[in-house]
């Protein structure tokens, strides 16, 4: 096999579009997550665009995601979840837990093609 032979079979093998993850935007303010409850669609990955608008620092911490991350004050920061199973994922806060609470709800698929064409 020459090299270009070798090179023509992993061109192949090597996707030729890499599948966008949708986004979302979840906002931090007064220490309260917008919106509280983030609706997102079961079995792709997504990317969560965190944006803290407080000065201060906040932890985005969900046991049941297996995530933590620290967004500092009037910055952002990316979460890359999934693909997820169909329910509810509780997050908080870490250093405001009894005020910066969320949850996120994960749709089927088919539920969310419903959701996608009303809107």
């Amino acid at each position: 096999m020459t090299l270009q032979q070798a090179l023509a079979a992993l061109a192949l093998c090597i996707p030729l579009a890499v599948e966008a993850r949708q986004e979302f935007v979840l906002t931090l303010k007064d220490h309260l997550f917008n919106p509280a409850q983030l609706a997102v669609p079961a079995g792709q990955k997504i990317k969560i665009r965190l944006i803290n608008l407080d000065a201060a620092p906040e932890e985005f911490e969900s046991f049941p995601l297996n995530r933590e991350k620290v967004v500092l004050g009037n910055s952002e920061a990316i979460l890359y979840l999934g693909p997820l199973a169909a329910g509810e994922y509780p997050f908080f806060g870490d250093y405001h837990p009894d005020s910066a609470k969320g949850v996120l709800i994960v749709i089927p698929e088919a539920q969310w093609q419903q959701v996608q064409h009303v809107n």
